[in-house]
Parts: structure tokens; C-alpha cells; sequence
């Protein structure tokens, strides 16, 4: 324990070298800029100034905001922004006076920002500082998927379909960041089915062998009311040969050319008119099915009614349209077949016709119908080929 005669020496020291420092001719401490802290040392600070436009401690920082450094009496030397996603992209200025973020933020992370500026006689200035976005929940985020499924190869009427799982309000926004890129490049547009759901076709159909990429770079893009993008992602998918039927349901019959060239022509019974009658126009292969059960209460009509039904296993069946419109075997028509139309809107073959051409089939190939005054819609199936293209361009957001 020191004595009470120790702690009077070391006051009247302590006393002695404040009145000592109350005299002294040294320069005056300077105070830090560009984040430094006042400091009682002599050592000249830099004169360079870092600030943000997102402010130090910031919370619920919208996604979509970018960040940007500026440097005032210097220039920057290094920027480092990171959160637990990894390091947020930027580019320098050439003049090294501002630094813009090019990558996206996330949803509900904390970024930790680190900048370093130098002034004209080399000294720096360290600025550190962090933020929070706005934390999303799934309704709040768009998720985009794909049709045609990535790597398939699938007829030349198959659109490029992007679908997502939240309604898109701001469409020309998420549109920007759609893109849709073919080996060899072929004209198209955008065009939007509903308000979760936008197709891309080309003015003619696909060219055979077309390389197509999808690319929805939507990422924390706005996609109105309150909605951002939650992921970019981006899928492949490669057209095959050539094949159009073309179906005359007057004639009763369907022509099957495949590279341009006639290679069948089948016998076919369609929709009994005026009843069920079968559309004319552009339809396409949406799926097919070895088998299938086929009831007519899918399609409006009472199974126990006079023209009800409800067929198991009705082989080869492909489908054209979403309301219910197929081509399969039919061998209880065979009969009418090539001479009256006996359905009840399907196209029906013999079973041997039906299994040559299921086994010929991709998805995406078209069938082509003529010969009826009830038309093919754009929604009911993949119809996009029932506009004209300029018709069609139209319903992009950015038209």
C-alpha cells in the first residue's frame, strides 16, 4: 500500500506538467476526417473526406438501393462492402472520386462498409461503417421458373415461358431484366399471358437446332407493391427437328411434315358440329400421356348425360389445348375416321396411327387446324402463334 507521502509527489508531478503543456508553442491536435476519430496526437490527419448515401447504421435499407462512395479533397484507394452473401460488386470512377455498387443487395443482411482515400500529400483516411436491409418474406419475393424444363429439346412452336410464383404489378420493371438469346439469333418479343406468367416466341418458328438461353436477371428488382425479385436464374433448352401436322376437319384428315417434308398422312375424326366443335388455329404439344382416363366432366359435360364419358387408359394422348382438346387413339371411331366428325373436340386416330405419331412427338410441336369458325385462343394452351407477331409484340411491357 503507498503511503500518503508517495501520492502527494505524483500530484504536484501531475500538476507540474499540466502547467508545462499550458505554455508549450507545439502545433494544436488535429481531428480525423473520412471516419477517424479526434485524436490527441500531433500527426496531421488527411484532409480527404469518404461519405455514403447510405448512412451509417441505417435500417430496413430497400434491396434496390445502390450504394455509392464519394471522396472529397482526395481520392479513393479501396472499397469493401460485404455481408454473409459475400462482397458486394462496385466499379471506381476513373477518376477515383466515387465508387457505384454494381451487385445487388439481399434481403434482411448486414452489410459492413470499409473505404480508404488518400488526399494530395498521400495521407488516408479510413471510413468504416455498416447497414441493414429490409428483411423480405416469401410473398414479398418473386420467384421466376422455366418452360420448357432446362436442357430439353422440344418442338420449334415451344415458346420460352417464364412463370412466377407472386403476381408482378410492375411488369416493364422485372421485363428490363428478361432476356432471351438464341444460336443462330432469331427476332422475337415478350409477351405477357397474366400477371404471373410471360412468354418470348419469334416472329416465325423456331429455326431446327436453335440453342435458346433464358436469363431472368431479377435479383432484388422492384416487381411493384411491395414485391422484389428473390433469385436470377437462367435455363438452356434446344429445338429439335421440324414438325407440323396440319389438320383439316373438313377433310377429316392430318398431314404430318416434318423438316417441310410430307411423311403421313392419317385418317382423323374431330369435334361432332355444332355441339363440340374443335378450334381452328395454331396449337401446340403441352404434354403427352401413354395413358390417360378421360371424363367428360373435365370438359362441362354430365359423365351419366346422354354424351357423357369416362374412358380409362385412352392411349397416346397429347394435349393441345388446357380446356381439354387432345389428340389420341380413338378405335371406337375408327369407323368415321377420314369421313365424320364424331368427337367431342379431340382429334382421334386409329391406335396404330396414334402410337407412329406419339412416338414421332416432342412437345412444343405444332398442330396446325383449319376448317372450323371457332377459334384458337392465346391463353387456352400455348396459342401465341394465333397473333400476328406485331400484335403479339405489343403485349410487352416495354412496347
Amino acid at each position: 500500500m503507498r503511503s500518503r507521502r508517495t501520492w502527494t509527489v505524483a500530484a504536484a508531478a501531475v500538476l507540474l506538467l499540466s502547467v508545462v503543456s499550458g505554455c508549450s508553442d507545439s502545433p494544436k491536435a488535429l481531428v480525423g476526417k473520412g471516419g477517424d476519430t479526434p485524436s490527441a496526437s500531433s500527426t496531421p490527419k488527411s484532409d480527404a473526406e469518404i461519405t455514403a448515401s447510405i448512412p451509417a447504421d441505417a435500417t430496413g435499407v430497400k434491396v434496390n438501393r445502390t450504394l455509392r462512395l464519394d471522396v472529397a479533397h482526395g481520392t479513393l484507394s479501396s472499397v469493401a462492402v460485404a455481408g454473409k452473401s459475400g462482397q458486394l460488386e462496385g466499379t471506381l470512377s476513373a477518376d477515383k472520386v466515387s465508387w457505384q455498387s454494381t451487385g445487388r443487395l439481399q434481403p434482411g443482411e448486414t452489410y459492413r462498409v470499409h473505404g480508404v482515400a488518400v488526399d494530395e500529400d498521400g495521407k488516408e483516411s479510413d471510413y468504416r461503417s455498416r447497414f441493414t436491409t429490409q428483411a423480405l418474406g416469401l410473398d414479398q419475393q418473386a420467384f421466376p421458373s422455366f418452360f420448357p424444363l432446362p436442357d430439353a429439346t422440344v418442338g420449334v412452336g415451344m415458346p420460352a415461358i417464364i412463370r412466377f410464383d407472386v403476381p408482378i404489378t410492375n411488369k416493364a420493371s422485372i421485363e428490363k431484366h428478361l432476356h432471351v438469346t438464341s444460336v443462330p439469333a432469331q427476332p422475337g418479343a415478350f409477351h405477357w399471358i397474366s400477371d404471373q406468367e410471360v412468354h418470348w416466341r419469334p416472329e416465325q418458328y423456331w429455326q431446327p437446332g436453335t440453342k435458346v438461353t433464358v436469363d431472368a436477371d431479377i435479383d432484388s428488382v422492384p416487381a411493384g407493391n411491395g414485391i422484389f425479385g428473390q433469385k436470377s436464374r437462367t435455363s438452356t433448352f434446344t429445338i429439335g427437328r421440324s414438325m407440323v401436322s396440319k389438320v383439316n376437319i373438313n377433310t377429316h384428315q392430318m398431314r404430318v411434315f416434318q423438316d417441310g417434308k410430307l411423311i403421313r398422312t392419317i385418317p382423323i375424326t374431330t369435334g361432332e358440329q355444332p355441339k363440340y366443335t374443335t378450334r381452328s388455329g395454331v396449337k401446340v404439344i403441352v404434354e403427352k400421356y401413354r395413358k390417360k382416363r378421360m371424363n367428360s366432366e373435365t370438359v362441362g359435360i354430365d359423365p351419366n348425360g346422354p354424351d357423357g364419358y369416362n374412358i380409362a387408359g385412352v392411349e397416346y394422348a397429347m394435349r393441345i389445348t388446357y380446356s381439354g382438346e387432345f389428340v389420341h387413339a380413338a378405335p371406337w371411331s375408327v369407323g368415321s375416321q377420314g369421313r365424320a366428325n364424331v368427337s367431342h373436340g379431340c382429334t382421334g386416330m386409329s391406335t396404330a396411327n396414334a402410337q407412329w405419331l406419339y412416338d414421332q412427338t416432342l412437345i412444343g410441336d405444332v398442330v396446325e387446324y383449319t376448317g372450323s369458325d371457332k377459334p384458337m385462343t392465346l391463353t387456352n394452351g400455348i396459342g401465341d402463334w394465333n397473333l400476328p407477331f406485331q400484335e403479339y409484340a405489343a403485349g410487352s411491357a416495354l412496347s
